[in-house]
């Protein structure tokens, strides 16, 4: 008989529980999305404001994503030594204060040091918010617990675009700021009340009253407590100990080279058509209005694109699903622009490069934690996204130089679109070596006793 904790948890129908905590992490990543975004709901009064130029208001948008490049390098790694848990509610606080600070700055300066701040904690948020999500998840649902944080982040970022656009003309921009600081440090208590520790870093690293810890939340999922701690291989523990190192050890780098390069060239691809689609509609040929709709258009099929993944991992095995989605996008962008002659099939082909776009993005996500052991996964994925995070940074600067050398909206859709091919063949080759090899130690762990329960 399988006695493991998680095994069990991973085997059995899905608790109402269970949900409740994927929920709590759905929650934390609607915050995120907002706070993520919000420099970009509020450029344009910020820059009439203190009168920046063009390169100034580039670097206060690019600074929240280094410091959430930053945030997912340096910070998120601490949740496989703390605790996911506590790591979660560190990073909240240090986005909310972030935020609600920003709302009082006094130039361009301040804000921009302050949304590289808030980009700290909300790069360690992603990274252990994703994981518990998919831990608190069973073996069938476990790809739609994670792409739904990618969904929660899409849906936070659309509502508080439409919540800007209420409070920045009677209470200007520093109103968004303060609505955004305060909601996320009001999540604080709730985190603090509801959200549980990770089952995985129990067993793995032991903390104090582990075991009552343990048969709390078993009896909250219907599962009978234990007598003991499971077993658990020390030496897999303490091989997380090194964290970033243990992701190159022999028989694990070649699978983190080629995630880091699936989530860099993902990246890339991706914050080019949010970042420049407005601009090269109306390049091509569009108005500007219209341009902004196809704008809308992307995020509105990202909140379909990453619920889809992860109804369709639930089915199919995750790494196909998410090569078919990088095709079809790569596919999507490079005919994009040949369907402007058409309205119409012009925002629906928008729509649908949103839905695959993103939901290469979540898939990304979903796939990661089943790489590594339970005491490498926190780390392991932020080092994924803040590699992401670089190609990130680099994308819409490499795409500014190529409008700035006369390239037509076709070729950089067309180049940007066949980037994704690079990734669809990182991830094949991920597959293959899953396929040819044991996995160090899936998210699922049977490592206990059966005299356990």
């Amino acid at each position: 008989m399988n006695s493991s904790v998680v095994g069990k948890m991973d085997d059995k129908p899905m608790s109402a529980y269970q949900w409740f905590v994927i929920a709590l992490c759905f929650l934390i990543n609607m915050l995120d999305g907002f706070d993520v975004l919000v420099m970009a709901f509020t450029a344009a009064s910020v820059a009439s404001q203190w009168a920046l130029s063009g390169v100034q208001l580039g670097y206060l948008l690019s600074a929240g994503l280094v410091g959430m490049a930053l945030g997912s390098l340096v910070i998120a790694p601490w949740a496989d030594r703390i605790g996911r848990r506590p790591l979660i509610m560190l990073c909240i606080a240090i986005a909310g204060v972030g935020m609600l600070a920003s709302a009082y700055t006094q130039s361009a300066v301040q804000l921009g040091a302050l949304r590289l701040f808030t980009g700290l904690g909300i790069g360690g948020i992603l990274a252990s918010s994703y994981v518990i999500a998919g831990e608190y998840a069973s073996s069938r649902w476990r790809g739609l617990a994670i792409s739904l944080q990618a969904t929660a982040y899409a849906l936070g970022a659309t509502i508080g675009g439409l919540i800007a656009t209420q409070l920045i003309p009677s209470l200007g921009w520093r109103s968004v700021f303060l609505y955004g600081g305060v909601a996320t440090l009001v999540t604080l208590p709730v985190m603090f009340l509801w959200l549980p520790e990770s089952l995985d870093f129990l067993i793995a690293k032991r903390p104090s009253n582990a075991l009552g810890k343990m048969n709390i939340i078993r009896l909250k999922v219907g599962l009978e407590p234990l007598v003991q701690m499971p077993a658990f291989n020390q030496s897999t523990a303490t091989a997380g100990a090194n964290r970033v190192a243990s992701l190159l050890a022999p028989g694990l780098a070649a699978s983190t080279l080629l995630i880091w390069a699936a989530f860099f060239i993902v990246m890339f691809g991706f914050y080019c058509v949010m970042s420049w689609t407005p601009k090269l509609l109306v390049t091509a040929g569009l108005s500007n209005q219209q341009g902004i709709t196809g704008g809308v258009l992307l995020n509105v099929g990202g909140i379909v694109g990453t619920s889809l993944i992860g109804f369709l991992a639930a089915k199919y095995r995750l790494s196909r699903v998410l090569m078919l989605y990088l095709i079809i996008n790569a596919a999507l962008m490079c005919t994009f622009v040949s369907l402007l002659g058409n309205l119409g099939m012009a925002f629906a082909a928008a729509l649908a490069i949103g839905v695959f776009v993103n939901g290469c993005v979540a898939g990304l996500y979903a796939l990661t934690p089943n790489i590594y052991t339970a005491t490498q996964r926190v780390t392991g994925l932020g080092w994924a996204i803040g590699v992401g995070r670089i190609g990130a940074i680099v994308s819409p600067l490499v795409a500014g130089k190529l409008i700035d050398a006369s390239w037509r909206p076709d070729e950089l859709f067309s180049l940007y679109g066949l980037v994704f091919l690079g990734a669809a063949l990182a991830v094949y080759q991920l597959q293959r070596r899953s396929s040819a090899s044991t996995a160090p130690q899936p998210l699922v762990m049977h490592d206990a006793p059966e005299t356990a329960d």
